[in-house]
């Protein structure tokens, strides 16, 4: 996702060559303060209707956490059915955003063209779906929209998203559940998936990047609160008491046979593992969804008893994302909003110190590091523009 800096930030890749390889990386994310800033002062409605503009990539997620943050801080009571549906309309941004990654990023990877009409496929399936939860696309209200799940229509979609995702990623085939499943896959050919994958096995640097930087354990949101709240810094460069962590699809899928495989042989946070841990995301998220349908109407389908509790002017919320744990933290004052301050995948990801900085430094600078260096901060998706720049007089 190289390109020039937007309201949502940049990244900065700078790369210092000495003595044939990299002697350090410099690796910065810059956020405007304009976007969080603009979110002061106004109300809680206002900021809802204000927060999808703001961060147009991942736009349902961060609604839903500025939703949550905000009823929160306000007391506003919820019912359970309603945090369900928002829940699965996040999966179904997060299905579509491994789909934009796997079937867009990853062609341009090996010079072909992007499959845009299968993409465009799978969006209109899940505008199917959202439709089918909120009729009036009124989902980020507070205390909750028109909830009006309808139980074939989301079944249905669920479907169609499951049978696309197998034919036009996996060509077909099941995903693949262990490292001789992925070879063996890869080898087939039938995909820019499956070409991409047996590429970089295939490649002198399949693990190429790999770190033993741990993966972002979940935390509940008062965690991130009390760290929000206390530091501003944190937004900018998050970490554990341990340090940088990982987050996004390497953490999402670390239960999978397949990951663990591909971890074991190659090293967590590389090349390869980082593709594998992609596409084991996406094709678990299928079943997800629909373990939710039902969970969902096992609720009454919005006609359960929403709760909440009083208020204090503080609220804190975390979702998971297609990129990885996102936090939001917000302070009220008569009504309106006094600080705002979030956590972004990016910003772990993409930490001064953490896991592409790690893997890049001491690398062989040959002919194809620009290439290589690419498809790393590619697998780990920053959410914003990037440029990469190697020096090469050091």
């Amino acid at each position: 996702m190289a390109g020039a800096p937007g309201i949502e930030g940049a990244l900065t890749v700078r790369l210092q060559v000495a003595g044939g390889r990299v002697a350090a990386a410099h690796v910065a994310v810059r956020r405007p303060l304009a976007a969080a800033r603009a979110l002061n002062g106004r109300s809680a409605a206002e900021a809802l209707k204000l927060v999808p503009l703001l961060f147009s990539v991942c736009s349902t997620a961060q609604g839903v956490a500025a939703l949550n943050a905000c009823e929160q801080a306000l007391g506003t009571p919820v019912s359970p059915a309603q945090r369900i549906a928002r829940d699965l309309a996040v999966l179904a941004e997060t299905l579509a955003s491994h789909g934009w990654h796997v079937l867009m990023d990853w062609p341009r990877l090996l010079e072909e063209a992007p499959s845009t009409e299968q993409l465009a496929a799978l969006r209109t399936v899940n505008g199917s779906l959202l439709a089918g939860l909120y009729p009036e696309r009124d989902a980020l209200t507070l205390g909750g929209g028109g909830l009006l799940p309808k139980e074939a229509v989301l079944r249905l979609a669920v479907a169609r998203l499951d049978a696309h995702i197998t034919q036009s990623v996996f060509g077909g085939a099941p995903c693949p559940a262990t490292l001789a499943e992925l070879e063996a896959w890869a080898a087939t050919g039938d995909t820019a998936a499956a070409r991409l994958v047996g590429e970089t096995l295939n490649s002198p640097h399949p693990g190429y990047g790999a770190t033993d930087v741990p993966l972002l354990a979940p935390r509940p949101a008062a965690w991130f609160a009390a760290r929000l709240a206390a530091d501003p810094g944190f937004s900018h460069a998050p970490a554990t008491e341990d340090g940088p962590a990982v987050t996004g699809p390497a953490a999402a899928a670390s239960g999978s046979p397949l990951v663990r495989d591909v971890a074991g042989r190659f090293g967590g946070n590389g090349l390869i593992t980082l593709l594998a841990a992609r596409l084991a995301a996406l094709a678990d998220l299928p079943a997800r969804m629909d373990a939710a349908i039902g969970t969902l109407l096992a609720c009454g389908g919005g006609t359960d008893t929403a709760t909440g509790a009083t208020g204090d002017g503080t609220g804190a919320a975390v979702v998971d994302t297609a990129r990885g744990t996102l936090a939001h933290w917000v302070r009220m004052e008569g009504g309106t909003i006094a600080d705002y301050r979030i956590a972004a995948p990016t910003e772990w990801n993409f930490h001064p110190g953490g896991t592409l900085a790690r893997g890049l430094t001491g690398v062989e600078a040959g002919p194809g590091l620009h290439g290589l260096a690419s498809r790393l901060i590619t697998a780990l998706d920053p959410c914003v523009g990037w440029t990469l720049d190697i020096d090469r007089h050091g």
